[in-house]
């Protein structure tokens, strides 16, 4: 059946946009894979669910392809998750072997993403099974600790990354009360009386916000190292040294990329760790090791099946990306919960099946058009930063045509300007958003359930345990801050 809807010509079409406009992301610096989800999440309005999810998910593995390009051939990483493929793909590049490196890259990127596919098959519906019975208590407990894992990891501040989940909880709030109807944080302002739209809020704090932090940064145009692409395929001693690497690369990514607040980025800089601490000859590492590449190419690819896992097994979305994709499908009108493979069996195996398939296109169109790739690297940022700006504001007026959610855009977008440039990550704030309501409505069911009663979280294990790792995790960062603080103070009074 998954094949049945993934093989039809319309969604085949899908699929094919999708790993197309990927790849062309991947390699694009400075727009990545979140961005560009958030930026065409409107145009797959009017389509089918399961055509929406293939195209938005191809653009995500597709953007991993991609990446790999930018970083081995001008020592850019096209997206995030390709920082440390730079380390190694470039200096196979400088040595001649910059074909070795792009066919790994692309090979390993087809495996991992055929594995982790399969293993996402396998895994998904005995963990779906495993959440039906799950509680109310359960499911605000989970969801809790998702949100507080996110935070945990952040890669600048926890507290900053605190601040912006709570402010995401806030805007998640506006619009009408649940139970009793009554208008929260509207301000007699009639248009947020159905919230805060989403497109508004995704589109201002990743495609505005993305323009005017790259406009700053003033990107000089890439300079392409010159090297002939040939032997594209790997002799069997580089299969030899990255067999290993790509296995290995594949399970850690699939597995990471289901932990909250873990991404593609986490899974491939602990990938090149472990290699280079498993490797005969770590000091290869930094100088062309093919492992280097294998083994984080291989992980980042994987981290994408793995965070479709708890989104489609729980209903939760481990990351902002995740976040994008869980706001497609209710807008579609589809309630990401254990119970989703059940009750839309064809956007679940659809989406499957068309993993399956986009990674085969990927393999058959990244290499040939890597020339292709190559010269879309000089397109000037001047000419690229505009039409981003006009698609968003496009993709916001057609929602609604309503000129308020512009008004929201250009708001959103100075927010996310302002909240990258000073070190607030924005994914605590989109993630909390789109928990929000779903955390109030599992908490007030709850409450009902229990007479008002708050032992409700105490009495039953699972919600009483997973709370308890929310907990301790704040606690840990609340005494880490405390260090912190008290060290500063030590040292400002011996310098005084």
């Amino acid at each position: 059946m998954g094949f049945g809807v993934a093989l039809s010509p319309v969604n085949l079409f899908f699929c094919f946009v999708g790993v197309v406009a990927g790849t062309l992301v991947g390699v694009l610096p400075g727009i990545g894979p979140t961005a560009a989800i958030a930026l065409l999440l409107p145009t797959t309005f009017k389509v089918p669910p399961e055509s929406s999810l293939i195209m938005l998910c191809g653009i995500l593995y597709g953007a991993m392809y991609g990446g790999s390009t930018t970083s081995i051939l001008v020592n850019i990483p096209g997206e995030s998750a390709s920082i440390i493929t730079c380390l190694d793909g470039y200096q196979m590049a400088r040595k001649g072997r910059a074909g070795v490196a792009l066919g790994i890259a692309a090979i390993g990127s087809f495996i991992a993403g055929t594995v982790s596919t399969a293993l996402l098959m396998f895994v998904s519906k005995p963990l779906s099974a495993v959440a039906l019975k799950f509680s109310f208590p359960e499911y605000f407990a989970i969801m809790v600790t998702g949100l507080v894992t996110v935070t945990y990891m952040a890669r600048y501040s926890v507290l900053k990354a605190l601040i912006m989940a709570c402010f995401g909880l806030l805007i998640g709030s506006v619009g009408l009360d649940m139970i009793s109807g009554l208008p929260r944080f509207t301000f007699g302002i009639n248009e947020l009386s159905d919230g805060v739209g989403v497109i508004p809020l995704l589109m201002g704090t990743f495609g505005i916000a993305e323009v005017l932090e790259n406009i700053e940064r003033e990107l000089p145009r890439p300079a392409v190292f010159k090297t002939k692409l040939r032997n594209l395929w790997p002799s069997l001693k580089d299969w030899a040294e990255s067999k290993g690497a790509i296995l290995r690369g594949t399970m850690l990514g699939f597995f990471v990329g289901i932990l909250p607040g873990a991404s593609g980025t986490i899974a491939t800089f602990l990938s090149y760790s472990f290699e280079k601490k498993v490797s005969r000859h770590p000091e290869k590492f930094g100088t062309g090791a093919i492992e280097g590449v294998a083994g984080p190419e291989s992980a980042n690819n994987a981290s994408c099946a793995g965070g479709l896992v708890p989104l489609l097994s729980f209903g939760i979305p481990p990351n902002a990306t995740m976040a994008l994709l869980f706001a497609a499908l209710v807008i579609h009108g589809i309630q990401p919960s254990p119970a989703f493979i059940s009750q839309h069996p064809r956007v679940f195996w659809g989406l499957v099946a068309s993993m399956y398939v986009g990674n085969v296109m990927l393999l058959i169109l990244n290499l040939p058009m890597i020339g292709i790739w190559v010269q879309v690297l000089k397109i000037r940022y001047q000419y690229l930063f505009p039409l981003i700006v006009l698609f968003c504001i496009v993709g916001t007026f057609s929602v609604a045509a309503s000129t308020f959610d512009l008004k929201l855009l250009v708001l959103f977008g100075i927010l996310g300007y302002f909240a990258r440039k000073f070190g607030y990550e924005i994914a605590p704030l989109i993630l909390a958003y789109v928990l929000g309501p779903l955390m109030e409505q599992a908490l007030r069911q709850s409450l009902l359930i229990s007479g008002g009663s708050f032992r409700i979280f105490v009495t039953r294990p699972i919600a009483a345990v997973t709370l308890g790792i929310a907990l301790a995790l704040l606690a840990s960062t609340a005494s880490s801050y405390i260090r912190m603080r008290r060290k500063r103070l030590a040292r400002l009074e011996e310098e005084s």
